[in-house]
């Protein structure tokens, strides 16, 4: 089978390395280099026969990497960190730049490697520090926010480094090249803002009309690959022409649903590509200069995490930040590998110089958690009230608030609990880990905090301790047994609400101490049910009947879990018998324009009138006196056949 066979050695080896590095706590990319270590040349055994044709295949994987970085490149995620993202990075840059420059003058390298090795350590990791920040529950901190902004003004530098990097070999002829190569950049941009803008959004609502899910991936890739071919054509590069259109997409009305959709395709070649790193991996080099690997680590790592946390001071950020910052960016990232193939590819660096890169970057990044762990302990030798550094919040009222509802997760659900909430002027906050779902519910206006809402501290920040309501909206058990333990440890008598997408975890919530479990596909099918049989003409009366017995048999689980429970199912089974009915009067009934006590209703039907609207206006439990009027809407409870019988009595008029 060829490449084929190797493909697929490839794929079932880097699942069982990202099982094995992700119970070691470290991101899938070192699975996927492993994988390609493992298969490689340089550890015997088994060896991918067609290693050349999958690092041609691994080049789609770049560009797909890039055209998902465009996708979800927003100028909005640097608005509260725009100073130190768009100033601060470029001066890391150089800095660690000329870093890099000196170690490799220091270990013999010319100026022109020496130069590669500068840019290469230059960038971090985006992969591995969202991971990390996630684990240690440190997102929505000041200090992530900062991190990320820095992150993504690295990750767009990439793209101009691809195009001037190469141009080092020949200066005198790379110069002019550069600079033609600049003006055809700046004009592609230009073409790309003027007419891209306009075309691809356009080209891609047309395919969504369509309705064909795997005819819309298919546009994406296609969108993204074929306008970076076009760019490889005009003599730049291929993955510029990715990124570019990536960007240009993700303002445009779908470009959520291609980031969505075109990420586990990026994902597969992704894993090729960093496969194809690992192939190029040597152990015995690692152990024949070992002590240039450490040396350079050292440099690295620490230069690098000096020159972050000094940048972080010079745009006056204080107290645990500098040290986050540090002791967080200070790997090599997923990037320096792309860059590190293109120098390869070019002749720009050696082989030797790659490896040495490319063991440094797998070393720093196996260290990131371990190192960037530390951040707490070492700050709380200064402040032993660093766990009080502030997440970022909106719409908090000065004095805290108190007996208050806690809504884990801003989505369509968790906003529409909160807007009823805020309704009925009910204390209550939402906690949401999604920049922009933080965004929309601080434009609504409701309070809200950022981050994950399965760690303490982000807990706290929303005042569990002092709340009278939890609200889970995530599907997932496993988010959910996570938040639930952490809230019943901080508050024991909070009642809790969870959403469950199967309803056989409600066992398992039973015993987690959820109040109750709520199915939203249930209620939600119910509702279809409901209007189904409205339009098949059966009486809303029995459609009540067999949607009640429905969700009574599904919930039942919960109904000995306390007695409040028990109540509850009581009284869902008394509404069976005893339901509330309206009932529309018509002008010809002969109810109409009579009192209650004179058409003798009780006594006749055996059902109550307990409420009746007539002109938007709710009249609760009328006395005898009270005249009925054509038009009223009645409200009566009583058992069927006291039901029926209030029916033939009003002629069984139009009911609802």
């Amino acid at each position: 089978m060829g490449i084929a066979t190797d493909i697929i050695l490839l794929v079932v080896v880097a699942f069982f390395c990202g099982m094995l590095v992700q119970r070691l706590g470290q991101p899938l990319i070192l699975g996927y280099i492993l994988a390609g270590i493992v298969l490689g040349p340089h550890t015997g055994g088994y060896t991918v026969s067609g290693i050349h044709e999958i690092e041609l295949l691994a080049e789609i994987g770049i560009a797909l990497l890039l055209f998902a970085l465009g996708l979800e490149f927003s100028l909005k995620d640097l608005k509260p960190v725009k100073m130190v993202a768009l100033l601060g990075t470029p001066l890391q840059m150089v800095l660690t730049i000329g870093l890099g420059y000196g170690a490799g003058q220091l270990i013999g390298l010319d100026w022109k490697a020496s130069l590669w090795m500068g840019a290469l350590v230059s960038l971090s990791s985006t992969m591995v520090i969202l991971k990390t920040l996630m684990n240690q529950g440190w997102l929505g901190t000041l200090s992530s926010k900062v991190m990320i902004g820095m992150l993504i003004v690295q990750d767009l530098a990439v793209v101009p480094m691809m195009i001037i990097l190469p141009q080092l070999n020949d200066p005198v002829v790379g110069l002019p090249n550069l600079g033609f190569a600049a003006i055809k950049a700046v004009g592609f941009l230009l073409g790309m803002i003027l007419l891209g803008t306009r075309l691809l959004p356009w080209l891609l609502a047309h395919i969504a009309r369509i309705g064909s899910r795997e005819l819309f991936l298919l546009g994406i890739a296609a969108i993204g690959l074929g306008v970076g071919y076009l760019t490889y054509l005009a003599g730049l590069s291929f993955a510029f022409g990715a990124f570019a259109a990536g960007m240009v997409l993700s303002e445009s009305d779908y470009g959520h649903q291609a980031l969505s959709d075109i990420v586990p395709l990026r994902d597969i070649f992704g894993l090729l590509f960093f496969a194809t790193v690992g192939m190029l991996f040597d152990p015995a080099f690692l152990l024949n200069h070992f002590k240039e690997v450490l040396w350079l680590l050292a440099v690295v790592c620490i230069g690098k995490g000096l020159i972050f946390s000094s940048v972080s001071l010079l745009f006056r950020y204080k107290n645990v930040v500098p040290l986050a910052i540090g002791l967080g960016l200070f790997q090599v990232g997923e990037f320096s590998f792309v860059l590190a193939r293109l120098g390869v590819s070019t002749g720009s660096i050696d082989n030797e110089l790659y490896s040495l890169i490319l063991t440094v970057a797998i070393i720093s990044m196996a260290l990131t958690p371990l190192v960037s762990g530390l951040t707490a302990k070492i700050y709380a030798l200064r402040k032993h009230w660093f766990r009080h550094e502030n997440l970022e919040s909106t719409n908090i009222p000065e004095q805290g608030l108190r007996n208050h509802v806690v809504i884990l997760g801003g989505g369509r659900v968790g906003l529409q609990v909160a807007q009823i909430l805020n309704r009925m002027d009910m204390n209550h906050v939402v906690v949401e880990l999604d920049q922009r779902r933080f965004e929309k519910a601080k434009k609504s206006g409701i309070p809200a905090v950022y981050g994950d809402a399965g760690q303490e501290i982000v807990l706290d920040a929303a005042g569990i301790k002092s709340a009278s309501l939890l609200v889970v909206t995530v599907p997932d058990l496993v988010t959910t047994r996570c938040i639930v333990q952490s809230a019943r440890k901080n508050n024991k008598n909070l009642e809790i609400i969870a959403r469950s997408s199967n309803h056989d975890n409600f066992h398992e919530m039973k015993e987690l101490g959820v109040s109750e479990a709520v199915l939203p596909e249930l209620e939600a099918s119910l509702e279809m049910a409901r209007q189904s049989l409205l339009r098949l003409k059966v009486s809303p009366m029995e459609i009540q009947r067999h949607t009640d017995n429905v969700r009574q048999e599904l919930y039942s689980v919960l109904c000995d879990s306390s007695d409040d429970y028990r109540e509850l199912c009581q009284l869902r089974g008394v509404e069976q018998h005893f339901d509330l009915q309206w009932v529309k009067l018509s002008s010809d009934s002969p109810l109409a324009n009579r009192s209650i006590g004179e058409s003798n209703i009780r006594k006749k039907t055996g059902a109550s009138v307990v409420g009746i609207v007539r002109d938007g206006d709710l009249k609760t439990n009328p006395d005898a006196d009270y005249v009925l009027l054509p038009g009223d809407q009645i409200a009566i409870i009583g058992g069927d056949e006291e039901r029926r019988a209030f029916f033939q009595k009003s002629e069984q008029q139009q009911y609802t």
